[in-house]
């Protein structure tokens, strides 16, 4: 894998910010877009853009056949079946659809787990559907070094009270992998259907939801190198067919009378008015894009930069990172002695490095590491070991400016 030729790839990253060099670290939240997706974008709105499905014009058609080719590109890229496909604003668009419309069907009584790392949008939905059901929200803790307490899950699930469990694939913020296929053996040992939300997981390895053995998984395009405003969520076939629609209008109905509706076959019954037809395409093309390099060839590089990073940045006076889970992605988070997040994000940008700085949508992990904010560098395709080491020298020199 030629770093040089992929960053070719990516036009923003000859930009410069306060006439630097722009050294962008921000990839967990949202990564950049190679040519390959603005062109393909592109060329879809400059010449076959239309609405789909009920179209009988050569324009709608063309366009319908796009936005179903990328459907069937995301079931190939995750394992599924195209009809478990459904199309979302994002991940938590994707998780309010299950909580809301999977979660219709759970009763008092019965629970839902999540763990201490989640990002709000694996929580709140879960306290709305808590409040408006009246199920128990569980929480499973996470041990100091930041992985998931393994026996503390088991016993949660040990009444058997559990009826779904919804956890992250990869935090993001400490950068821990999730021991996937346990966590689904457990749930399912239990009697537990089980959620991944797979935001950061899929950006750094494959994804099989079949060898998983899954029941729910989601991930977010903007994230992947694809455009904002497209997301997946990918559903056991029968279970999206027990589920009842998430919102009601055009296309996600069979038929309309004034009387009653009755509902489209999945996946179209959960994809209610005009979709992000353009986006859709771009998610495809992000995931050809990746494709076309490997996770392998991806999944090297991040650990070579992670290794990197973990042995460069604790040289920085003051340097601490936050976790040490016993497998990490591409994200660290971090503080420095005397130096808030906020300002450490600050003067980084005024060098022209871009990283985040807060409580990265986990509050409740914050509380539960006694931190109220962190900075936080993340990694891509394009980050170079220079770039980590760019990142390493300025912390120093913002250093020098507290002490």
């Amino acid at each position: 894998m030629n770093i040089a030729d992929i960053r070719a790839q990516f036009p923003i990253l000859s930009e410069k910010v306060h006439g630097k060099p722009l050294v962008f670290l921000d990839s967990a939240a949202s990564a950049q877009k190679p040519d390959a997706v603005i062109d393909a974008m592109s060329q879809m709105m400059r010449s076959q853009y239309a609405n789909i499905h009920r179209g009988l014009h050569w324009m709608s058609e063309r366009a319908t056949e796009d936005y179903e080719a990328s459907r069937n590109r995301v079931a190939s890229f995750l394992g599924g079946a195209r009809e478990e496909i459904v199309f979302t604003r994002n991940s938590t668009e994707a998780i309010n659809l299950v909580a809301y419309s999977y979660g219709s069907l759970l009763k008092p009584g019965q629970a839902v787990l999540i763990s201490e790392m989640e990002h709000h949008a694996n929580l709140v939905p879960w306290q709305m559907l808590r409040d408006r059901v009246g199920i128990e929200l569980r929480v499973a803790p996470i041990t100091d070094d930041g992985d998931l307490d393994l026996d503390a899950y088991g016993r949660l699930l040990s009444d058997g009270k559990v009826a779904l469990v919804a956890i992250t694939h990869m935090s993001n913020v400490l950068g821990t992998i999730t021991p996937a296929e346990r966590l689904v053996t457990m749930a399912h040992d239990a009697g537990a259907k089980i959620l991944l939300d797979g935001s950061q997981a899929v950006v750094h390895r494959k994804v099989d939801v079949q060898k998983l053995g899954v029941d729910f998984y989601t991930f977010t395009g903007h994230k992947l190198y694809g455009p904002t405003g497209i997301g997946v969520l990918w559903a056991r076939r029968e279970l999206l067919e027990a589920m009842p629609p998430f919102m009601g209008g055009g296309d996600m109905i069979s038929s309309v009378t004034f009387e009653k509706s009755t509902w489209a076959p999945i996946p179209a019954k959960f994809e209610a008015g005009t979709p992000a037809i353009v986006e859709a395409v771009g998610l495809g093309t992000a995931i050809d894009w990746v494709e076309s390099i490997g996770y392998e060839a991806i999944g090297a590089h991040e650990a070579a930069l992670t290794e990197h990073a973990l042995r460069v940045l604790p040289e920085v006076p003051g340097f601490s990172v936050i976790g040490k889970p016993k497998e990490r992605g591409g994200v660290i988070s971090f503080t420095m002695d005397d130096v808030h997040p906020h300002d450490i994000a600050t003067l980084l940008d005024r060098n022209g490095i871009a990283v985040r700085a807060g409580h990265h949508c986990a509050e409740p992990l914050m509380h539960r590491l006694g931190l109220t904010a962190t900075a936080r560098a993340s990694f891509g395709i394009y980050t170079t070991e220079e770039e980590i080491d760019t990142l390493a020298e300025t912390l120093k020199r913002i250093r020098q400016l507290f002490v």
